[in-house]
């Protein structure tokens, strides 16, 4: 019978230690193995939490899903901060380009419910709105209108939903 576990490990950096060691321990997997392959399919994540689930088999076989980290904890990697701010409309923690909330909208698509890039972007927004982040040295909020006018279809693309 096959053990599900799921564990949050930091991308391209997991290790034997916990939360891993302990988990697969018990199981007839080799963890070394285990840990390679979670790591080769989180680096892109380099350092920030993702959330992982091993499909482990009696046999010693297991399968590897790789989660999506949370929109707030790319935005803080991408930014390069810890906290967002607590004053989100007066006091600002960080600025993205427009190049950095389409690459966080990308690696972040799949798990929203947006159909395209813009408006993945658009999500990714509301998110820096909440956390205290501005995009191009402006407030989210505005910068979001500019996107639903078509100031930034040329990065964003202005895609067609699908038939």
């Amino acid at each position: 019978m096959a053990e599900t576990i799921e564990v949050l490990v930091p991308g391209g950096q997991a290790d034997p230690g916990p939360p891993l060691g302990p988990e697969l321990g018990p199981t007839a997997v080799n963890v070394q193995e285990v840990v390679n392959e979670i790591n080769d399919q989180t680096e892109a994540f380099d350092g920030t939490e993702v959330p992982v689930t091993i499909t482990v088999e009696d046999d010693g076989g297991f399968e590897i899903e790789v989660g999506v980290p949370p929109t707030a904890a790319l935005i803080k990697d991408e930014a390069g901060f810890e906290t967002g701010s607590g004053e989100p409309q007066e006091d600002f923690v960080a600025d993205l380009s427009i190049e950095q909330v389409k690459k966080i909208a990308e690696q972040k698509k799949p798990d929203l419910l947006a159909y395209d890039t813009k408006n993945a972007a658009k999500e990714i927004v509301g998110t820096c709105a909440s956390l205290g982040v501005t995009i191009e040295g402006e407030d989210a909020r505005e910068f979001k209108e500019k996107v639903d006018a078509g100031e930034y279809d040329d990065v964003l693309g202005a895609e067609e939903a699908p038939a």
